[in-house]
């Protein structure tokens, strides 16, 4: 039998909580704060639409499960333990299947942790955000960093591989206050680290703020290409390095899920607003469920919970590209048509790009241009 392009890189299930404590000010994730949740109808509505989608994919193996959000850590320990059961029921789980939630410090509990850590949960993400008091309060996050620092203790007792995550270049931030943060970070002893530059994203509270004028303090494009400088050096040198442009792992802790995505493979979005790749009878679609949680809850019940629209060729080579040069791995040669990029050889020239081995990747010096060097590359 034939491989298929997304065997490549494997297949996941991705499962989406969209319930919150809080809206974060910068935060344009399918989140929503509600006063009461139907735990009942959620968890059974979350596990039919896992077994109608492995119903029709049949046993793939199944290399990883994301529970993301929102805020998964509200989720009962129930719930996630039936979604694990049902999807490592319907799909053949890998004897190395790694099983992610997303938790909130806020929302950190030792005897839930346990509950999902015996559910399965064998990966926890953690969103710190700040290792500072008056920047975690800036950010809307209702946690306090002496409790980030209980939940990451927690954390590492309680499951074997544990990420957290930081957000850099806020308001007002320095590079020797970025560098005192950071290497507090990596002294913490995890496995994983998300480091991600601040976004101001429209359609956020940030975003109408700073339209406003009123979101001051941010750095400029110096301070920014600096602060990313000095996250490549700080994580080298304590043994974790970049195998993405903001995800940081000791060798063998890298996240399998979010491999999946940069590297083309398949993925199943299950929950409102969840998105996922399929590929069927040998084409490759996109599908999303609807946003709105009361829409899917009742979509999930009744019918299949997300709409599919095929991907033309042309938009699979431009994902791939923007997804896989965002690794060190970088790219697959053999699984793209480089007849239809432009200027692979000057860029490599220029050293913004390196072909080896039969992959082409962005280099050390190349990365932090990412966005320029895909406008030619698609040109």
């Amino acid at each position: 039998m034939a491989v298929e392009d997304w065997q490549h890189a494997g297949f996941g299930l991705y499962v989406h909580w969209p319930f919150c404590q809080s809206k974060c000010p910068y935060c344009d994730f399918n989140s929503h704060v509600v006063d009461r949740v139907d735990q009942t109808a959620w968890a059974d509505a979350l596990v039919a639409d896992v077994r109608r989608i492995g119903a029709e994919l049949g046993p793939r193996p199944l290399s990883s499960i994301f529970f993301g959000g929102g805020t998964p850590s509200l989720m009962p320990p129930a719930t996630v333990a039936a979604v694990i059961d049902a999807a490592t029921d319907v799909f053949s789980p890998s004897n190395a299947l790694e099983i992610t939630l997303e938790a909130n410090p806020s929302s950190v509990e030792a005897e839930r942790f346990k509950g999902y850590r015996t559910a399965g949960v064998n990966r926890v993400s953690l969103g710190v955000q700040a290792l500072n008091d008056p920047d975690l309060r800036a950010l809307g996050r209702l946690h306090s960093v002496a409790e980030a620092r209980a939940a990451i203790d927690l954390a590492k007792s309680t499951f074997a591989r544990v990420s957290f995550d930081l957000i850099y270049a806020r308001q007002h931030q320095s590079l020797s206050d970025w560098d005192t943060e950071l290497t507090e970070a990596v002294n913490f002893g995890t496995d994983h680290l998300s480091l991600y530059q601040l976004t101001v994203e429209p359609g956020t509270a940030f975003g109408a703020r700073h339209a406003r004028g009123g979101l001051g303090g941010l750095p400029g494009e110096d301070l920014s290409a600096d602060m990313y400088a000095l996250t490549q050096s700080v994580c080298d040198a304590a043994g974790m390095p970049a195998y993405e442009i903001s995800n940081h792992a000791r060798p063998g802790a890298e996240c399998i899920h979010n491999k999946i995505y940069w590297q083309s493979g398949d993925y199943a979005g299950v929950g409102p607003g969840a998105h996922g790749r399929l590929t069927l009878n040998g084409a490759r679609f996109a599908t999303e469920a609807p946003r709105d949680p009361a829409t899917w809850l009742r979509a999930a019940n009744i019918q299949a919970a997300e709409t599919r629209k095929a991907i033309p060729d042309d938009a699979r080579l431009e994902e791939a590209v923007m997804m896989g040069l965002r690794t060190t791995q970088g790219i697959d040669l053999n699984r793209i048509n480089t007849g239809s990029l432009s200027r692979i050889d000057a860029l490599c020239a220029d050293g913004w790009l390196v072909a080896c081995n039969g992959r082409l990747a962005a280099t050390s010096a190349g990365r932090p241009v990412l966005n320029e060097i895909l406008r030619q590359l698609l040109a």
